[in-house]
């Protein structure tokens, strides 16, 4: 079974090269080409799957050696694969929700002119983010890592013409190369500490390393994962990549690109257990970006954005509880997968919503919309009710349990860290329940508008091919859209209580990450009571401001807070003034520095030399007479000289 391991990047790899280079005679088959090929990487997965569980927990890693990447003296790198509980949870999820946003795209970008080349640069994406999570060891992840993030760019700026796609990004790949940075940094102290980068040597060797390396190479991880994972400070670039087509972004926040950090962490785990600075920083940047996300999705009426804040904030929880440690490792990722579900369904929600609503995606210009739209109204329902934590469905167990050892975490730090999540849950109920009720309840503020926002427009490159011009005419979307958002809908609704049941997932996962139990100072019952009362109260909340009152088609101006939730909290002119502004200062700096210090010395060096030859030039001067003044001269003073050294 070992063998089969490179099929699954095989296949959409394939399926990336044959789409983007087969040229324009496949424009009419390309869209299933892509599609199958992912699907058979599912299918590849699902094999494996049904292999690893017939094995002992212990004896379930599975790995392939291909070859010999760079042997050179005492630098090895090897193409091999390694496929153990870990990764076989992220070959699944990316595999089978990324087929799922594939079949959805066939019907989404139907008219799309470039749907071959869009569907091949999804098949990368599934490859890069597969040779991510099954390397074995940490240069070959930095591969993937590095192909995740070209073909995030490919996609979120597929729609090039528009220079709000374009600038989205450029944004989102430089933001990235500032993590990329610390992935680089990591790697190389990994080599000069441990002598390797293979996973296995380098976790195992723990023990022998300074805790000063071991926390200053957790930390360039977490960098790297701060990037991928839009948590803060590098969180800046998600907001904007949903200029992207719909479908990059479920891929993006569901499958693939924001759950690499999380996967980054918990696979170094024994570096971060070793290096509990390390993990307190991890656990600081999870619980601002949850409430950071939380904040920012309460201001947004682009639909889109809305859900960005959303998943800034759910990887926020993911986060912190990976920088939990042994306590919140399995939880974080159970979280990620369940996650996966509920996320990819509201996206693909939002995505139908706009498909009937001429691509607008500002939520005051919709409204009622349930009666429209009864099948993305049910799915996109109950990834809300996920979302949010309603008891009985996935989110509900995976985000309390997340809460559970925020708690355990024992003494002040728990109380804070598991406050910090409470306080995310009741602000997610508020930011989501908004989204329900400003999209498919009230009236119906979308009669008599023009369509697509021309602030924030989701069009394509042939036309606005999902309605007329003028006012909408809200309608389902077709079956190829709405089985994948059924689909989703089950996960969101049954995965989580299917993990719960007998601490399935714990014991999944245990062999790999390790688990522990902490020292809850309080009983998981009085966190789910908490856990439920909070989330009632945000719903309520949202309730009285939105459902009870008519929402005004244009926005008003609102508290401080949300002004500058709305700006995303000064983000971007935080980052403008601090790294552009303070990078131009720096910039000019150097050239005063260049020009005064370097180009001066250098300047007049040139400068003394040329003074000092020109006056020695004067002696050459072609004149005999002054030779042979020069010669007695010379000739005076060696005698001199010499009768001088005599006399003494």
């Amino acid at each position: 079974m070992e063998n089969l391991i490179a099929l699954l990047i095989a296949a959409p790899l394939l399926g990336a090269a044959v789409l983007l280079c087969g040229g324009r005679r496949l424009d009419a088959v390309g869209h299933w080409i892509g599609t199958v090929l992912a699907a058979a990487s599912f299918v590849v997965g699902v094999v494996l799957f049904a292999d690893m569980l017939g094995k002992d927990p212990e004896n379930r890693a599975m790995h392939q050696f291909l070859f010999s990447w760079i042997p050179v003296g005492g630098f090895q790198a090897d193409v091999a694969f390694q496929l153990d509980q870990l990764s076989m949870t992220f070959v699944l999820l990316i595999t089978g929700v990324g087929s799922l946003i594939h079949v959805y795209s066939i019907g989404y970008m139907e008219h799309d002119e470039r749907r071959r080349r869009f569907f091949g640069y999804l098949n990368l994406f599934l490859a890069a983010m597969l040779l991510l999570v099954l390397a074995d060891n940490y240069l070959l992840l930095y591969v993937g890592w590095e192909g995740v993030g070209l073909a995030s760019y490919l996609l979120i700026g597929f729609w090039q013409h528009k220079p709000s796609a374009a600038t989205a990004a450029k944004k989102a790949f430089l933001v990235n190369r500032v993590g990329d940075v610390g992935l680089s940094i990591a790697i190389m102290l990994m080599f000069t500490t441990f002598g390797t980068f293979a996973f296995g040597p380098v976790l195992e060797a723990t023990g022998e390393a300074t805790e000063g390396k071991l926390t200053a190479i957790a930390l360039m991880l977490l960098l790297a994962a701060c990037g991928k994972s839009a948590q803060v400070p590098l969180q800046s670039w998600l907001g904007d990549a949903m200029e992207g087509p719909t479908p990059v972004s479920a891929l993006i926040h569901a499958a693939t690109m924001v759950t690499a950090g999380v996967y980054l962490i918990v696979r170094s785990a024994d570096i971060f257990n070793a290096a509990p600075d390390a993990q307190l920083v991890t656990t600081v940047v999870g619980a601002v970006t949850l409430l950071f996300g939380a904040i920012v999705g309460c201001a947004k009426d682009d639909i889109k954005k809305a859900l960005a804040g959303s998943t800034m904030s759910q990887i926020g929880y993911m986060v912190l509880a990976a920088g939990l440690g042994p306590i919140g490792y399995v939880f974080a990722i159970m979280h990620l997968v369940t996650h996966g579900f509920f996320k990819a369904g509201l996206f693909l929600g939002a995505g139908s919503v706009m498909h009937g609503m001429n691509d607008e995606v500002d939520m005051r210009k919709y409204g009622g919309l349930r009666k429209y739209m009864p099948i993305t109204f049910i799915t996109f329902g109950l990834g809300y009710l996920a979302i949010i934590g309603f008891p009985g469905l996935s989110g509900f167990f995976s985000k309390d349990k997340i809460i559970e050892a925020a708690f355990a975490k024992g003494g002040t730090e728990g109380w804070i860290l598991g406050g910090v999540a409470l306080l995310g849950a009741a602000i997610t109920a508020f930011y989501m329940t908004r989204v329900m009720l400003m999209t498919f309840f009230g009236e119906e503020r979308w009669r008599n508008q023009p369509s697509a926002s021309p602030a924030e427009p989701d069009v394509e490159p042939a036309a606005e091919h999902h309605g007329a011009q003028g006012e909408p005419h809200p309608h389902e979307s077709p079956k190829v859209m709405t089985v994948p958002m059924i689909v989703l809908a089950v996960g969101s609704v049954f995965a989580g209580a299917f993990f719960s049941i007998g601490d399935r997932f714990i014991h999944w996962l245990e062999p790999v990450t390790g688990h522990a139990h902490g020292n809850p100072p309080i009983g998981a019952a009085a966190v789910t009571a908490s856990t439920v009362a909070v989330m009632v109260l945000g719903v309520g909340l949202a309730w009285l401001q939105y459902g009870r009152r008519p929402v005004p088609v244009v926005a008003p101006r609102g508290s401080l807070l949300t002004r500058a939730a709305r700006r995303d909290l000064y983000q971007d002119d935080f980052n403008h003034v601090v790294l552009v502004r303070g990078g131009e200062h720096l910039t000019r700096s150097l050239v005063y520095v260049d020009h005064t210090l370097v180009d001066g010395v250098v300047n007049g060096t040139a400068a003394g030399m040329g003074g000092l030859s020109g006056r020695l030039r004067r002696i050459q001067n072609g004149y005999a007479r002054s030779y042979a003044v020069s010669m007695f001269g010379g000739a005076a003073i060696l005698i001199a000289a010499t009768l001088l050294m005599r006399a003494v």
